[in-house]
């Protein structure tokens, strides 16, 4: 029997809905909170540091996890399950005061925003392909912006009426059961084309696929010190609770039209360089929110951070799949994979160096700027790279 038609713009509604819960709120509310969480608890900056690791490991496991054929059929059923895991762990957090305990948690809660990641595109778009409304992916990703602003409005509204970090848990986790209940309406089935079930090829490493990939990781080191411990610099530098909340949702703003954006200078530039550019500009907000003082500094750096990271992180896929046709799902895991060991690592190593020198975020930030412009570098030469294979393929054609 034939399915009918839905409407595409409502999956893509639906899906930065679920994403501004899953991303914006489940895995990115933890920056604004935890000044907070750090001044209240005594935690370190390596205790925080190794907080967000924990989650970025869940994701990484739960990413590899979800690209198997386990799920099908039951796409729907498994998101939906990882959204509402999303909300109640985030609702945990704020339940104890124990460190194994949040390092518990947030792995779960990264394992859950990964399965709704990868569920809810598997869904949403191919309800998009079907309609030939692919250009709707950009409202779609939109969603991550979106929870990110909407999480730093909670915080100043809590701020503003003298509420602790724990009061930030349990109002993300409403408001995540608010998105839960929205997106279980609005996505009323699963994927509109089964995925192909024949067993890929095996991937070709070329020498621009091996750079994009080193790049892809770089790029997750370097970006997550800043949207992990932006608000905690912020903080530092004796800024006020609402200017943390200000810079946060600068950041989300920012990042709401950042794919549609980044998808209009690919089309002048070509991928490759909008790329490049990309990670130059993070660099430079990076370098900002700490070479400059409040309320420059961290402003830069939030407005930087979210016009470019999540237009990155779709660029870098993008480049992924294109160097790698033949086996798409592996290319996928793979860019995944280097992403979410380059934003493991990140954490770990910016919350040693900072407690190395004193507290303070400089030093690892200006090391996490160093690292996206090498990104970049290595990405405009696989860029190059690519522009020799097509001439050379073209001479030998003629």
């Amino acid at each position: 029997m034939k399915e009918t038609s839905a409407s595409p713009l409502r999956f893509a509604l639906a899906g930065m809905i679920a994403m501004a819960v899953a991303m914006g709120i489940g895995r990115f509310v933890y920056t604004p909170i935890l000044p907070g969480m750090m001044e209240e608890l005594h935690l370190s900056a390596g205790d925080a540091g190794l907080i967000a690791s924990s989650n970025y490991l869940g994701y990484l496991i739960g990413a590899f996890a979800a690209a198997g054929g386990w799920a099908h059929g039951r796409e729907r059923v498994v998101m939906l399950g990882a959204l509402a895991s999303s909300g109640v762990l985030t609702g945990l957090m704020g339940l104890t005061d124990s460190t194994p305990a949040f390092l518990v948690i947030r792995f779960l809660a990264g394992v859950a925003s990964a399965f709704v990641i990868v569920f809810l595109a598997a869904i949403v778009f191919s309800h998009l392909a079907v309609a030939g409304r692919n250009g709707l992916q950009a409202l779609h990703f939109s969603g991550v912006g979106l929870g990110i602003a909407g999480s730093s409005l909670m915080m100043a509204l809590l701020v503003s009426s003298h509420a602790t970090w724990v009061a930030g848990w349990m109002v993300a986790a409403a408001l995540s059961l608010v998105g839960f209940i929205m997106t279980a309406l609005m996505i009323d089935r699963g994927p509109a084309l089964a995925s192909g079930s024949g067993r890929e090829q095996a991937l070709n490493w070329s020498a621009p696929l091996v750079k994009i990939t080193i790049a892809y990781g770089m790029f997750g080191l370097g970006y997550i010190v800043t949207a992990t411990f932006l608000v905690a610099i912020v903080r530092q530098g004796g800024g006020s609770r609402t200017f943390e909340a200000m810079v946060w949702m600068v950041t989300g703003l920012a990042g709401m039209p950042s794919i549609w954006l980044w998808q209009k200078i690919a089309g002048r530039t070509g991928l490759y360089i909008a790329y490049a550019l990309a990670s130059l500009v993070e660099a430079v907000g990076v370098t900002a929110s700490v070479a400059l003082s409040l309320p420059i500094g961290p402003l830069l750096g939030g407005f930087f951070l979210g016009c470019t990271f999540i237009a990155i992180t779709a660029l870098g896929l993008q480049a992924g799949r294109l160097l790698s046709p033949q086996a798409p799902r592996r290319a996928f895991a793979l860019m995944t994979a280097s992403f979410g060991i380059g934003q493991l690592i990140g954490p770990l190593v910016a919350g040693v160096l900072a407690e190395r020198f004193g507290g303070s975020f400089f030093v690892p930030s200006i090391a996490a700027a160093v690292v996206l412009v090498i990104s970049a570098a290595i990405v405009w030469s696989a860029g190059h790279d690519v522009k020799q294979q097509v001439r050379e393929q073209t001479r030998s054609s003629t």
